[in-house]
């Protein structure tokens, strides 16, 4: 790469929950003592063995909501860190960020509206009072294929029979994924062909995420996020709400509240980007899920996955 990361058509992208893998993040700690003080900060934080759940597992424990957002958090961050490390001024200023669901703590983070220390208490704390709300209600979440979002919508109504269910991601065309009480996700499964889906697959989660299960989450959060203080970004940050940039702090406390109740709307999120002239894209953090999701969003897009120490030195060539 001849160019700095910094130029109008890039934009910096940070993995939600479901990214997480066991040994994620052990290349970035083994190479940077900056990294180390990020997962020995995040061990006493979360009061957690992060570290050691990250690097060897067990699997079930790392995908638990209230390990696996801290997990995904840091991890993120250690990736960005040895970016900046290694790429120097090479790395540059990307045009805008953007986060699907917690990858949106993260690019606050790296805009700089929010420090590593209260960015990672913060989602911890989002982290636990989803697993609580989650278990709370039987529920789930079931991903559709094939629909857009009025037939989605539509299926919801049709399969909701007086329960909660409701449009939770607009991850790319042709995958929306509804979530709601448990039954009424298994009734939206058994229903979708008859709506014209291609299929339906219920996901392997704790509950019903961006929905109204999460209203007693979203009221305990209110009162942890306020006492936090947000800086209005160095660089534009896509909210998941609205697929819109926050202006200031009061402005991101009030989206990142929302957005435990309301859709994620990262295809539009995307969409807006790709307008705006974005083109090329740098996921950072663990997994390929974005790159994935984008691949559907538009086929011209470039997608870097930043997730190992080798992808990094790949970037310096």
């Amino acid at each position: 790469m001849n160019d700095a990361i910094d130029s109008a058509n890039k934009a910096f992208l940070f993995p939600g929950q479901g990214a997480q893998h066991v040994g994620m993040g052990k290349d970035f700690y083994d190479a940077s003592p900056a990294v180390r003080k990020l997962f020995d900060l995040a061990d006493r934080v979360v009061a957690t063995p992060l570290t050691k759940l990250c690097f060897e597992g067990p699997e079930e424990r790392l995908a638990e909501t209230n390990i696996c957002q801290p997990a995904i958090f840091t991890v993120s961050a250690a990736a960005l860190a040895v970016m900046t490390e290694l790429l120097g001024e090479k790395m540059g200023k990307p045009a805008c960020m953007a986060g699907l669901s917690l990858g949106e703590y993260t690019a606050l983070y790296a805009a700089e509206a929010i420090d590593f220390e209260s960015g990672l208490r913060l989602v911890a704390r989002r982290g636990r009072l989803m697993q609580e709300a989650a278990l709370a209600v039987p529920s789930g979440m079931v991903s559709v294929l094939g629909l857009d979002e009025p037939k989605a919508q539509k299926l919801c109504e049709a399969a909701s029979n007086g329960q909660i269910l409701t449009c939770a991601n607009f991850n790319c065309p042709g995958q929306i994924v509804l979530s709601g009480q448990i039954d009424a996700c298994k009734r939206a499964a058994a229903m979708a062909k008859d709506f014209g889906a291609a299929g339906a697959v219920m996901l392997k989660v704790a509950g019903a995420f961006h929905s109204e299960i999460m209203a007693p989450a979203a009221e305990k959060f209110t009162e942890a996020i306020q006492s936090v203080e947000f800086a209005s970004p160095k660089v534009p940050v896509i909210a998941n709400v609205d697929a819109q940039p926050a202006a200031d702090g009061d402005e991101i406390r009030t989206k990142l509240i929302r957005q435990l109740t309301s859709p994620v709307r990262w295809q539009q999120s995307m969409e807006n980007l790709l307008l705006q002239g974005v083109s090329s894209f740098f996921e950072i953090g663990p997994g390929r899920v974005l790159a994935g999701l984008m691949r559907r969003i538009d086929r011209n897009a470039v997608v870097t996955c930043v997730n190992s120490r080798e992808a990094i030195e790949e970037l310096r060539q």
